[in-house]
């Protein structure tokens, strides 16, 4: 071994994995040379989760992201000759209808995102897995490309790292522990480790399990929790000896029941001659944090594979049983069975990027081997150009708010993930139970008292619906429908359709408060925010108005989408719940880069806000302002700031609508928020649920959510929101953006979509929740543009005064005409939908006339 490198250009901490060694192959492949990687204990690992993982790859998962990494890793997998595509199932039992549904769910998915999964039935199912029970099953998801590692990803990463070595530009220590990190002036400077300290500019951490413990150097933690997975394995299983398979029938999944089997081929193989079963915790799972994972030398097996008492699983064992009698036939392999240690997460998705707290410093934490190689991927191209070809939002670090990364929020959100790792179906609005209340609105009792219905979105209690306005169901009971399938009205309160209704034959105010608000000050507040928007932000004319504008990448794709408030001695970045986190992390960064000179705050905590919409707002809104005449169209223009006055407090209003009606949003301090609140509320405005904001209204009205109908994967021309003109001043993405206007037309574009029909094959009127492919109806194809974007719903909703199914999708150019006959399908069933707006093309008030009125 070489002596060990005083200095390097990149360390990557826990390189014996399948993730570390997947992020040094991908780094060296975009030209990064002397890498170090060093890892606690062998390379490859011998005590992480890479050393006992299951290591099969089921392809379709219900976001994009997921889906293409999940793609490209098993292409990866297979291209170095180390995956085994023998085919996954998914079974739904007899009585478990919910399941079935999930796998016709799935199939939508497939669809949208691009796997080949299909609906097979009991006897295909039968034909494929002879070893199950064909009457114990009622049906089952097909996935031909599902598969197995070979001979386990452990080899992989240890290959890996060899081919890397021989390149020269790597150089692997391993028995290597990282000790603490160098660090000054905010970024990461080196390494202290057991055999020395290097010194280097980037740091990548590697290290799963224990990623928390090295994020704790840096002063920050991550939100992720070692959970035990009991691994059981039975046999002697003979059926492939002789073959040379590592795997000889298809992966078989029973979700249902929390659990999967395979079998692990020849005896003569690496781990042949036997049957797994694996099984996830429903009840009460097993967390353990970090700091208490065994050392190697204390552990029967290694820290990552924990002892297992047979009865702690013994009920789902037996109904394993049910559907597949040989495992009692096959003895229990006791010495070879553990609860081998993996990952969950608060939210699902890994921690991908650059530190929080240092720069330079980069997480790839909470990856499973299905995923390693395309996530090594994206962090490359990612600590490369700054970006990655495909929208990383749902991975990014940066996306946590502080009280997100407590202790005590990680294990309570971990906790519930981890009970829900394959069942019960996770609903697309399905809220959380833990780590709620952290967040209340001023007025959130006067909310209780008229039975709001919560959810939680960025801490924020919102009330999406209140009960105190159930009496208008009656009054629309002819355009608010009665949801009669359970999925499509789980999570969802009739009462919101109709409170939209009466808002706009009347007025009613909306709690905002989960606005995500940041101040910009400072000498340079206005040049930064010139450069990072598209829209002008400087000048004079432009104190005292909000403008609506979006942040592009490199790419002159979108990034960002939020309204900024142009005050004389700063500017108020004021964003959505979910967004407002990167956003500002990414301005910080931006700042120092640029070597600006301004302060960047996060105020969300400080203000509060409160929409006023409806015909009567201005009406509404004089009998509690101390000057009336104030709101008048000619004193108040449309996009104005103004400052007002009610129940003696100081008021930010600004005239813009969400909603498509008359109105303003009413900023202000969060102490002056009941107040004002009750104000309103004193001269009979009605309070109206954030579900007509948030979804209903916004469809109607075909405006654009970040993070889901914007992303870097489309630009502004192609979601037409780009201006008219494009400002002199530079700003990012601004040559792309100009490359992009001199086009005859877009590849795509963002379109609204009515369905024409939504009674499904059981006669029940259906109104969709999830993401649903968009396919031509002679081919059966999902459609895919010019660059090989394939088109689904990005956003989909009932507007209760259109009176249809609303949906947006990005089509490509060809299918881009008002009328076109497309479909859609939802839960595995085709529906018609039709093109109604090419474009930005309101359903609701067209012209927009109603919020300048």
């Amino acid at each position: 071994m070489s002596s060990f490198p005083e200095r390097a250009d990149v360390v990557i901490v826990g390189l014996g994995g399948i993730v570390g060694a997947s992020v040094a192959h991908h780094l060296i492949e975009r030209g990064w040379d002397n890498i170090v990687g060093i890892d606690k204990s062998g390379i490859p690992t011998d005590i992480g989760s890479t050393g006992h993982a299951s290591d099969f790859c089921y392809c379709t998962s219900h976001d994009l992201l997921s889906t293409w990494t999940t793609l490209y890793s098993v292409d990866f997998y297979e291209k170095m000759g180390h995956y085994a595509r023998v085919g996954g199932l998914e079974v739904a039992r007899v009585g478990d209808d919910g399941r079935m549904e999930e796998l016709k769910r799935r199939c939508d998915s497939g669809r949208a995102f691009g796997t080949r999964v299909r609906m097979i039935s009991p006897a295909e199912t039968k034909a494929k897995f002879p070893l199950l029970e064909e009457d114990q099953i009622q049906g089952a998801m097909w996935d031909p490309d599902a598969g197995l590692v070979i001979p386990r990803s452990q080899t992989v990463a240890g290959k890996l790292v060899d081919a890397a070595e021989k390149t020269g530009r790597l150089r692997a220590f391993a028995n290597t522990p990282a000790l603490s990190l160098i660090i000054e002036n905010g970024r990461i400077k080196g390494v202290k480790t057991t055999r020395g300290t290097i010194m280097a500019d980037h740091v990548v951490v590697c290290a799963g399990l224990w990623g928390r413990l090295i994020a704790e150097m840096a002063g920050e933690d991550l939100p992720v929790m070692p959970v035990d997975h009991p691994l059981t394995f039975f046999g002697p299983y003979d059926e492939f000896a002789g073959t040379g398979k590592e795997i000889g029938w298809p992966l078989l999944r029973d979700q249902g029941n929390s659990a999967y089997m395979r079998d692990t081929g020849d005896p003569a193989t690496t781990e042949g001659g036997q049957m797994e079963w694996g099984y996830y915790y429903e009840t009460n799972p097993r967390l353990v944090h970090p700091r208490d994972i065994l050392e190697k030398d204390q552990a029967r097996l290694s820290p990552s594979q924990r002892d297992l008492v047979l009865d702690d699983v013994i009920e789902p064992l037996e109904k394993a049983i049910e559907l597949t009698p040989i495992l009692a036939d096959l003895g229990f392999n006791e010495s070879h069975s553990f609860n081998g240690l993996l990952q969950t997460t608060t939210d699902g998705g890994p921690s991908m990027g650059e530190s929080r707290k240092l720069r330079g410093l980069w997480y790839a934490v909470a990856i499973w081997v299905k995923d390693a190689p395309g996530m090594g991927k994206l962090i490359a191209d990612w600590m490369t150009d700054g970006r990655t070809h495909i929208d990383h939002h749902g991975i990014d670090y940066a996306r946590f708010q502080d009280f997100q990364l407590t202790e005590d929020f990680i294990w309570g959100r971990c906790t519930e993930t981890a009970a829900k790792i394959y069942n019960p179906p996770v609903h697309p609005r399905e809220p959380f139970g833990n780590g709620r209340g952290i967040r209340r609105s001023p007025f959130y009792e006067r909310e209780v008292e008229l039975g709001g219905y919560f959810m939680e979105l960025g801490g924020w209690e919102r009330a999406h619906g209140y009960a105190a306005n159930e009496h208008l169901l009656e009054k629309y009971a002819a355009q608010v429908p009665v949801r009669a399938a359970e999925w499509d009205n789980r999570h969802f309160w009739r009462v919101s359709n109709a409170e939209q209704l009466e808002m706009s034959a009347d007025c009613g105010i909306i709690n905002l408060s989960h606005f995500h608000m940041t101040d910009i000050s400072g000498p340079d507040h206005v040049a930064l925010l010139e450069y990072l928007c598209a829209a002008k932000i400087g000048g004079d004319g432009n104190i005292g108005k909000g403008i609506y504008t979006h942040m592009l990448d490199d790419e002159g794709n979108v990034r960002a989408d939020f309204t900024v408030f142009r005050m004389e001695d700063r500017c108020r970045l004021v964003n959505g719940a979910d967004a407002g986190p990167r956003d500002l992390m990414y301005m910080k960064r931006m700042a120092q880069d640029r070597g600006l000179d301004v302060t960047i705050t996060d105020v969300t905590e400080d203000f509060t806000t409160i929409g006023i919409w409806g015909p009567n707002a201005r009406e509404n809104l004089k009998k509690v302002v101390a000057d009336p005449e104030g709101l008048e169209a000619a004193n108040f223009p449309f996009a104005a700031i103004r400052t007002i006055e009610i129940a003696g407090k100081k008021v930010m209003a600004f005239r813009i609508s969400y909603v498509g009606e008359q109105g303003w949003e009413l900023h202000m301090p969060y102490a002056d928020g009941l107040a004002v609140w009750d104000a309103l509320r004193g001269v009979g405005v009605m309070a109206v649920g954030v579900e007509t904001y948030a979804n209903s209204r916004r469809l109607e009205k075909s405006l654009r959510l970040q993070n889901a109908d914007l992303h870097t994967q489309y630009n502004l021309y192609e979601a037409d929101l780009a201006r008219p003109k494009v400002k002199e001043a530079d700003f990012r993405g601004k040559a792309k953006h100009l490359e992009y206007r001199a086009r005859d037309h877009q590849p795509a574009m963002l379109c609204t979509l009515v369905m024409t029909d939504n009674i499904d094959s059981k006669g029940v009127a259906r109104y969709p929740v999830n993401t649903m492919p968009v396919m031509d109806p002679e081919t059966g194809e999902v459609l895919v543009d010019a660059l090989g974007r394939r088109s689904y719903t990005t956003s989909q909703a009932f507007g209760p005064t259109i009176g249809k199914n609303i949906m947006l999708a990005y089509l490509p150019w060809d299918y881009c005409q008002v009328g076109r006959k497309l479909n859609v399908t939802y839960f595995d069933e085709t529906y018609p939908v039709e093109v109604a707006g090419v474009g930005y093309a309101p359903l609701y008030d067209p012209e927009n006339l109603k919020p300048r009125s």
